[in-house]
């Protein structure tokens, strides 16, 4: 009697060689993703740890550069640090503040404008084509407080836990704050003494790797901040022609909630368009959601897949696929810290996985280079693939 090769083994098993490697496969995928599942759950359950010192991090690839330029001057490493802490965080408070004050300033003239908008769009109700009497207005104005009346005690519940909120949100802040400071000051000490964890032998290779993904986390927020300056320059020129009130604050708004990818513009141009309704009238409002939805179109399929794609070298699906998997997974601080882990990983794996970073040196790596955030090499940078023309080809 002849055997099948291909389904038994020489041993004589009975399972098919296509079943056993299938189940393989299967009890090895199903660990990798209950590993994963465990490590969801402890990162969720310590959220409100992860995501400052995430932010925190975030914001030391920003700054960090500007300490390296002042040490470069011969400032001392705290001096620098102190000072471009405290550069960054006068710059931040006093856009938040312009912000907030223009907003506050212009509050009665708006109000105003709504009572108006309000009592023009009463007359249009009861004159205009639907002519409904004044007795429906007032009964509809008294099922709005009556509603109002009914949910007093959710509202207030709501309030609370607004509050507990925000309290939490300054303690978060703060830690972001401390964390912040000691990267800045102590962060290659605090890397060295976290590779130290690494044998001996591929310690150098995850030193190497450790600063290319560094690097790679410098691009992506240069590249963020780009964005949001492109965001808020499209918004608030068009805020400005329409002659829309409050937009210079306007734009800083929408320069700061761009740093959420895609939907912290979506809110502040929502806040725009609401204020061109009250003061505008609704052809103006019409036209800045208009301009805002070209924005954020601009955003989502050119600026963020492809100049966030280059910086980091990710691919631009697998960019717009990180920022919708860490909006299902976590919300808004998943769509925040997605494209930078990602980056972070793939530049790392890329660099364990070349052969041109076997003989680089450690401090050969500058991480405020976006060069330096991944080796160029066949194979891994699809540009390197790319075959060259010309006199010299």
């Amino acid at each position: 009697m002849t055997t099948d090769r291909g389904d038994t083994s020489p041993t004589g098993n009975p399972i098919p060689r296509a079943l056993r490697v299938s189940a393989a496969l299967g009890w090895r995928f199903l660990v990798v993703v209950a590993s994963l599942y465990v490590v969801g759950v402890i990162f969720g359950r310590l959220a409100s740890l992860v995501v400052p010192l995430a932010i925190a991090l975030l914001l030391a690839a920003l700054l960090a550069p500007a300490v390296g330029f002042l040490m470069a001057k011969r400032f001392p490493r705290g001096l620098a640090t102190l000072v471009v802490l405290v550069g960054g965080l006068a710059v931040l408070g006093g856009l938040l503040t312009f912000v907030v004050v223009t907003f506050v300033n212009g509050v009665p003239d708006l109000a105003a404008q709504l009572a108006r908008s309000i009592d023009a769009v009463s007359g249009w109700l009861v004159n205009g084509p639907l002519q409904l009497s004044e007795g429906q207005l007032r009964e509809f104005a008294d099922r709005v407080v009556k509603t109002l009346q009914d949910n007093q005690s959710g509202i207030t519940s709501s309030a609370l836990t607004t509050a507990a909120t925000v309290g939490e949100t300054l303690v978060e802040m703060l830690l972001v704050l401390f964390s912040l400071a000691f990267f800045l000051y102590d962060g290659p000490r605090i890397w060295q003494f976290l590779i130290r964890v690494v044998p001996d032998g591929p310690r150098r290779r995850v030193d190497v790797a450790g600063r290319r993904s560094l690097a790679a986390l410098v691009s992506y927020v240069r590249a963020t901040g780009a964005v949001a300056v492109v965001d808020a320059l499209g918004i608030g020129i068009g805020l400005a022609v329409l002659k829309v009130p409050l937009a210079v604050p306007l734009a800083a708004l929408v320069f700061i909630g761009a740093f959420v990818p895609i939907f912290g513009a979506v809110v502040a141009g929502g806040v725009a368009v609401l204020i061109a309704l009250v003061a505008n009238g609704p052809v103006t409002a019409t036209i800045v959601l208009i301009i805002v939805i070209a924005v954020n179109q601009l955003e989502s399929h050119v600026l963020q897949p492809f100049l966030l794609g280059r910086a980091v070298k990710l691919h631009p699906l697998a960019v717009v696929l990180a920022i919708a998997s860490g909006l299902l997974v976590a919300g808004i601080a998943g769509a925040l810290l997605a494209v930078p882990l990602l980056a972070v990983l793939n530049s790392a794996i890329r660099s364990l996985l070349s052969e041109a970073d076997e003989h680089v040196a450690p401090a050969d790596v500058r991480t405020s280079e976006p060069e330096e955030s991944g080796p160029d090499e066949p194979g891994l940078d699809t540009e390197a693939d790319q075959p060259k023309t010309g006199a010299g080809s």
